[in-house]
């Protein structure tokens, strides 16, 4: 049981490096609009660019993560990922950088996928949704780690070495999964159905297209706002300076690492199913989301904090997703249930981070990140939450 938990380790450290990856836009923004000369469509772009990769990795992983396995696809991928991210801290401009997002998105693909294909092999099946909570809790760090302490480490080194340091810890860490990692037993191939097979089952299940809309949705939403727009609505429509931009977003990310656990604990032990963990949080999260519209230019930075920390709670709730597929599918087709949920997971923040963008240059062009602006955003989202939370009641219970 020592070594499942020291790979649960390894496996936290590898989520927490892709949720800092994709996050720390959100607060480069002043810095890459003023070095790169970027404006609002530009950041959209960049920030969508990971989420594009990192989705369309997922087919391959749906296709080879049960029969390859989670510790060399882990490896391959993390390789790539420590390019994009020296190409991205060295980019002279937007081409470059998006060059650089674009590797990052395909070396964090699998940062999920395979430490929740570890899980499932190393830990029994009733305490799955427990301990894959726990691991978003923990990866989430990553998300804290992007909000205040980078701002901190930016003003101290710049972006630019700031990026550089979090790619030598990310070398640390791939050596730690090869290390930890034994080759032969979880990442060998466990005889199920071939990729394709198991991709075209996936594809014929009612459940699994209402959940990966699901998460699509969820995250889409969630990652649009955390990654990158929480930053202009926090300081330039809110008036917001830096560093309480990245409080109020370290308190969005309290809120992930408190849910997470709750949410596993109540599927498990509760509810008995994540079905209605995930419907209960969707809709939940609509309301955190209308709620983040009251705030207005000067508002208290301990009002928007608590805001921020309850949409944080309710959105952790969707993480359930991957129990929930996991449990409707044969254990051999684990991973490829989950891979193929991911890659909606992630083609979520794509579709919004550039449909927020092009919302706000198109519907307000006089002040695309206003006040008015993010409230009409934020509208939009919201209905979404809602709507979908409706359709997941229609799914089956694990």
């Amino acid at each position: 049981m020592l070594r499942a938990w020291i790979i649960f380790a390894i496996c936290a450290l590898h989520f927490f490096l892709s949720q800092l990856y994709r996050t720390t836009n959100a607060v480069l923004s002043p810095w890459l609009i003023a070095d790169l000369g970027l404006d609002t469509e530009d950041l959209g772009h960049l920030a969508a660019a990971f989420f594009y990769t990192f989705a369309l990795s997922q087919i391959p992983l749906t296709l080879w993560l049960d029969r390859i396995g989670a510790r060399r696809m882990m490896a391959a991928c993390s390789l790539l990922g420590l390019a994009g991210a020296i190409a991205f801290s060295l980019a002279r401009g937007f081409g470059e950088g998006l060059a650089g997002r674009l590797l990052l998105g395909v070396g964090m693909a699998c940062n999920l996928m395979g430490p929740l294909k570890l899980l499932s092999t190393w830990f029994p099946p009733a305490a799955f949704a427990t301990v894959s909570g726990l691991l978003y809790a923990a990866g989430t760090l990553g998300n804290v780690a992007a909000a205040t302490p980078l701002v901190l480490l930016v003003e101290h080194l710049g972006w630019r070495s700031a990026l550089q340091a979090i790619a030598l810890f990310h070398l640390v860490a791939l050596l730690a999964l090869l290390w930890a990692v034994p080759a032969d037993r979880p990442g060998r191939a466990e005889g199920g159905p071939a990729g394709v097979s198991a991709l075209f089952r996936l594809l014929r299940s009612r459940d699994y297209w209402i959940i990966s809309g699901s998460t699509f949705v969820r995250y889409g939403t969630h990652a649009a706002l955390q990654t990158l727009w929480a930053g202009p609505f926090l300081m330039e429509a809110l008036g917001f300076r830096p560093r309480e931009a990245g409080h109020v977003l370290l308190a969005l990310n309290a809120g992930l690492i408190a849910g997470a656990p709750l949410w596993g604990l109540l599927a498990d032990r509760v509810f008995g199913t994540p079905k209605w963990v995930v419907a209960c949080g969707l809709m939940c999260l609509a309301a955190a989301g209308g709620s983040l519209r009251t705030l207005d230019p000067g508002a208290c930075a301990v009002q928007a904090a608590a805001l921020f920390f309850a949409y944080g709670l309710c959105s952790s709730a969707g993480w359930q997703v991957y129990s929930h597929v996991k449990g409707l599918f044969p254990r051999e087709m684990a991973g490829a249930a989950m891979s193929g949920v991911n890659c909606f997971t992630m083609l979520g923040p794509a579709v919004f981070l550039q449909g927020l963008g092009l919302f706000l240059q198109g519907l307000y062009p006089e002040d695309p990140r206003g006040v008015e602006a993010f409230r009409g955003a934020l509208l939009l989202c919201a209905f979404c939450q809602a709507a979908i939370a409706l359709l997941y009641a229609a799914t089956r219970a694990r």
